[in-house]
């Protein structure tokens, strides 16, 4: 196994990763800053305010995108298995 093919199934890996990432916890990030506008602009500080939305957008969104998610990394894992004779030989 080359330094080669090491990087390319790491960068392949960091880069499916880095998907799921954005797409879980973006929308939640847009979310909490829609609160955080509206908790400056009526000056309520109260934390467990903008908590509640992006836990519920996060688990909005783990639903929505879980299947593909799931999909991806699998099908990541199965390209994985699949070259590992090719891989080592």
């Amino acid at each position: 196994m080359e330094a080669a093919n090491i990087a390319d199934l790491f960068s392949e890996a960091l880069f499916i990763v880095v998907m799921i990432v954005t797409i879980i916890i973006g929308p939640s990030l847009l979310a909490g800053l829609v609160v955080a506008t509206f908790q400056a602009a009526t000056q309520i500080n109260e934390q467990t305010l903008s908590f509640l939305p992006r836990l519920l957008i996060t688990l909005m969104m783990m639903i929505f995108a879980g299947p593909w998610i799931v999909g991806k990394v699998v099908d990541f894992t199965r390209q994985l298995m699949l070259n590992i004779p090719i891989l080592i030989g």
